[in-house]
């Protein structure tokens, strides 16, 4: 059986350098996954395709990167019971607040877990999904709870080496 991986999908290449975030968090984990470019609007049967594909290949976890009417999240949760991650992609005159709301705002039943708006929420997906797949893989679990001693005593050193 092949290792669990996790789907990134976004509706626009325009979206790629925020959705590349998370690919650096899933890598520095050696956490699988693919890249995809699919519009919830535009190629709607396409996507649900993939989404049933990616599931049935193993996915265990989507993160969808869309903005504006930032449908996308929405569509891939309603065609999988796996998890979906959502970013807000900080496109368009409102900057992303238009995505976030779209998001936030799923009908009962059909969840999508939602992060920040644009690179930081990018890579929060890349923890949040790393955190999930972390519940059935102890190795990957200790790995991120190593990073978080790590940062935690980064901050500490830099306490110590504060003067003003």
């Amino acid at each position: 059986m092949a290792a669990p991986f996790v789907s990134i999908l976004m509706g626009s290449d325009s979206d790629l350098p925020v959705m590349e975030k998370t690919c650096q968090i899933l890598k520095k984990f050696d956490i699988p996954y693919e890249v995809r470019i699919y519009s919830a609007h535009r190629t709607p049967e396409d996507t649900k395709q993939f989404v049933v594909d990616a599931e049935d290949r193993g996915c265990a976890v989507f993160i969808a990167g869309a903005g504006l009417s930032a449908a996308l999240p929405g569509v891939v949760a309603a065609y999988t019971t796996r998890p979906v991650i959502g970013v807000p992609i900080d496109t368009g005159p409102l900057q992303g607040v238009d995505a976030l709301l779209s998001m936030v705002q799923m009908p009962p039943g059909i969840p999508v877990a939602t992060v920040a708006i644009g690179s930081v929420g990018a890579r929060n997906a890349g923890y949040l999904a790393a955190q999930m797949l972390g519940m059935i893989d102890e190795s990957l679990a200790a790995k991120i709870k190593q990073e978080r001693l790590d940062n935690a005593q980064v901050i500490r050193d830099k306490n110590e080496g504060l003067s003003i």
